[in-house]
């Protein structure tokens, strides 16, 4: 089982996450996962919710966005931004991988700076593979990991093919053989 991390490193890094977000908004990371409207999108590891308003306003609606964290402090930020911005298409998760999400359900997963953290990373690659739709898609980055070592932990049991590598996001598809 994971652990969250202590509440006083939570906001520290959350504190720097803001003015990260300042300089380099989070927006052009989503475009290049390519969320559309009417999509249900879940943000792995969502922290203090950097992704959460811009991926409520893709998916529109008709979408549905959830913000799945092991951290309660990181899962009551997010439902405090989604209070005051009023995103009524938001929705958090307490959990480390088991998501309770129904089976092919999701479109997109924002899989963020979180891998190099997990201590049974395959539970959770068999646990996207399992709510990812047919031809869902993993949007995956992690700046602590190198090349060689995204490639390997993600295609790794083979649940996932490399669909494309962007700017800034490898794009990951299920392996359906």
């Amino acid at each position: 089982m994971e652990e969250p991390d202590s509440d006083i490193v939570f906001h520290a890094n959350t504190l720097m996450f803001k003015f990260r977000d300042f300089f380099f908004p989070r927006r052009k990371i989503l475009e290049e996962a390519g969320i559309k409207p009417g999509f249900n999108v879940l943000d792995y590891g969502c922290g203090a919710g950097s992704y959460i308003p811009d991926a409520s306003e893709m998916v529109g609606s008709s979408g549905k966005v959830y913000a799945l964290d092991i951290n309660p402090v990181a899962i009551e930020m997010v439902r405090q931004l989604a209070y005051i911005k009023q995103l009524r298409n938001v929705e958090t998760i307490l959990t480390d991988y088991n998501t309770g999400l129904l089976g092919a359900s999701v479109d997109i997963v924002l899989f963020y700076d979180t891998f190099h953290t997990l201590k049974e990373p395959q539970l959770v690659m068999k646990e996207i593979h399992r709510i990812l739709k047919p031809e869902g898609i993993l949007s995956f980055r992690d700046r602590y990991l190198k090349e060689e070592e995204i490639m390997e932990g993600v295609t790794r049991k083979r649940l996932f093919k490399l669909k494309k590598k962007g700017k800034r996001t490898y794009t990951f598809k299920k392996d359906q053989s």
